[in-house]
């Protein structure tokens, strides 16, 4: 009885341990446990501590951002905004692919009407403010135009990047050097995806983000599978990142990261298919 005990251990311990194997053979680590806080901070505008937990309510494994508990359209439209803010990576980064789903909900607050459903990712994050010295990944979805805007580049006053565009005017969208791309003059803060259908506006469908971000060298914005914008010469070169609270309910999950030691060449992704 007792040799059958230690073999059915051992044969459940290497299952574990196959697991484990296959869980992190892509090298991909997961960086929000869906439980809790661990690892990550939050800020909001108001400075609320308890306001911000009820703003990024972790339920189900997943970030929910204004989830059922919050006030039905809270503050629309006031001007005051003081559920704007992020919920904050603790640890720095450099060179790494970041993998996230997310998915709107229905409801609606802030300054909605100006800028729809908006949120975002910051990265290479040096100051933690409820507007970030970093770069921006946008996540934003305009139901008016039914225009998706995910993807979109976001340059705050002391960030910088070189961005190439259809166009030396502004309205421009991402293109490479290679296929015609024009360098802007660096006037503009917002710098747009290109265009794609491919993506999910209010229909409770997930959508597939990455960021591939090395160093300084470049940053490259991808959605559900297909790259829609980059950068190149960005500053700073490290930092945190955080997921933003703005403008309507959303859901992030599957927040996970790869990390490199040297910069792996643009065109590993560019033209990669997957």
């Amino acid at each position: 009885m007792k040799k059958v005990s230690i073999w059915v251990c051992s044969f459940l311990c290497l299952i574990g341990s196959l697991e484990t194997k296959a869980q992190s053979e892509d090298g991909f680590v997961d960086i929000f446990n869906g439980k809790n806080l661990d690892g990550w901070y939050l800020k909001i505008r108001s400075g609320d501590e308890d306001m911000a937990k009820k703003v990024f309510a972790i339920e189900n494994g997943m970030i929910h951002v204004f989830n059922a508990d919050f006030p039905k359209e809270y503050k629309l439209n006031t001007g005051e905004n003081d559920t704007h803010g992020l919920i904050y990576s603790k640890k720095k980064y450099s060179k790494y692919i970041l993998k996230f789903e997310y998915k709107w909900g229905d409801r609606i607050a802030n300054n909605f009407k100006q800028w729809q459903y908006d949120a975002g990712v910051y990265y290479h994050v040096v100051d933690d403010a409820v507007w970030p010295l970093g770069i921006e990944y946008q996540i934003r979805y305009d139901h008016t135009t039914k225009r998706n805007h995910t993807g979109d580049l976001i340059r705050p006053k002391g960030a910088g990047y070189d961005w190439y565009s259809t166009s030396s005017k502004k309205g421009g969208t991402y293109l490479h050097p290679e296929h015609g791309g024009i360098l802007e003059d660096k006037s503009d803060w917002m710098h747009l995806a290109s265009p794609t259908t491919n993506f999910n506006g209010v229909n409770n469908e997930w959508n597939q983000c990455e960021i591939i971000v090395m160093g300084s060298e470049y940053a490259i914005h991808k959605l559900n599978g297909n790259v829609v914008n980059m950068a190149v010469n960005l500053k700073p070169s490290e930092g945190i990142f955080g997921f933003q609270s703005e403008t309507a309910e959303i859901y992030y999950r599957h927040i996970r990261i790869k990390e490199f030691d040297e910069v792996v060449p643009a065109e590993t992704f560019l033209n990669s298919k997957k």
